[in-house]
């Protein structure tokens, strides 16, 4: 049980900057689950009852904790592979059918591992890419599909609760590079958008294959029989960035990005009215990150899109308020013994806390005052 640090509270208050939602953060809790870096941590948007419930990735642990009072945080449940070679890069939270809660965790091996946390057992493994998975990401509002980005070029939505590949998106005009990052739109159950290596930022239509997702959901032949589909051209390929895009997420119906050049974008796809291919863009607006020019490091946001937090190479977490516009620059949050690169942050359901996983196998744990 991992419990508070005894770390002098005058040295681990966030300094705030001026702005029209002024927060405060006091470090609350560090935890060090190994050696091995933490490429992954996420809260559980899915399940109303498991909101302060998180999870970490890193080597071939997956780990699942829950924020405490007074910023203790407890450990839940452990699960490691028993590939030693397996390095996970990315977990996210699922469902199945039944409501249960799923753990979807993959990595160096390309293989979804899907875990019942529920019944605290492995529940399948989904196997498709030919390579390496970067990220995955699930729909809130179907949380049975998850969405996976790959280093073979190659994006894949599943049904993790009937285990089934229902689409690829790849050929053509798909990506030419790794695929390091994907997301669902929150509403629209017909977009998705994807980035990677090839330096663009591509939004996909499921408008026209939407049938075998419905599908999907009443299979009950062996998953490698269902009629999979090749989606081979996206409605948008967008250059937003000179570098590698490694997070992207939507906003409403405009998008997050962020490449390796200290800032993340927020831009609007202007898209034609029939769905043409067109690589129109309308930059909105800036977030500088100082110190952000690695790859690899992913934002996060609260359930309501109102807080962002992204880590730096420094061990530096950065706020912002995503009402306001102009933007507004909520709170720098930093430690001195915090120095390893962040990899990914975990901001709460109300943007009350915030957790940061680093290179160092630590997690850090910030909570509003």
């Amino acid at each position: 049980m991992a419990g508070n640090v005894g770390l002098g509270m005058a040295a681990v208050h966030g300094s705030m900057v001026l702005g029209k939602k002024k927060r405060d953060f006091k470090l609350s809790n560090r935890l060090q689950e190994g050696k091995r870096p933490l490429y992954a941590i996420c809260f559980n948007f899915i399940h109303p009852t498991y909101r302060n419930i998180f999870a970490s990735a890193g080597g071939n642990r997956v780990t699942i904790y829950q924020c405490l009072e007074g910023g203790a945080v407890g450990i839940l449940q452990a699960y490691v592979d028993e590939d030693k070679e397996e390095t996970f890069y990315t977990v996210t939270w699922a469902s199945d059918d039944r409501g249960s809660p799923l753990l979807v965790a993959s990595g160096s091996t390309g293989i979804l591992h899907v875990i019942n946390s529920g019944k605290e057992k492995s529940s399948k493994s989904l196997v498709g890419h030919g390579d390496s998975i970067n990220e995955l990401r699930t729909q809130t509002l179907r949380p049975s599909l998850v969405l996976s980005a790959s280093k073979d070029e190659s994006v894949r939505l599943w049904n993790v609760s009937t285990g089934v590949c229902i689409l690829i998106f790849a050929g053509a005009a798909g990506h030419r590079n790794e695929v390091l990052s994907v997301d669902f739109h929150p509403s629209d159950l017909l977009q998705i958008a994807s980035c990677g290596m090839d330096n663009s930022i591509k939004i996909w239509s499921l408008k026209e294959f939407w049938a075998y997702v419905e599908k999907s959901f009443t299979w009950n032949d062996l998953p490698s029989r269902f009629p999979t589909k090749n989606v081979q051209f996206p409605i948008l390929n967008a250059q937003v960035h000179a570098n590698y895009v490694d997070c992207a997420r939507w906003l409403g119906d405009f998008i997050l990005s962020k490449s390796v050049d200290n800032e993340i974008v927020l831009w609007e796809p202007l898209l034609r009215e029939h769905g043409i291919t067109d690589g129109g863009v309308d930059i909105l607006h800036k977030y500088p990150v100082p110190d952000c020019d690695i790859w690899f490091i992913k934002f996060s946001c609260d359930f309501q899109f109102s807080t962002l937090s992204i880590g730096n190479r420094e061990g530096k977490v950065f706020v912002w308020d995503l009402q306001s516009s102009p933007p507004c620059f909520v709170a720098k949050l930093s430690h001195s013994q915090c120095k390893s690169p962040i990899r990914q942050t975990a901001t709460s359901y109300d943007g009350s806390t915030i957790l940061c996983c680093c290179e160092d196998g630590s997690i850090w744990r910030w909570d509003a005052i």
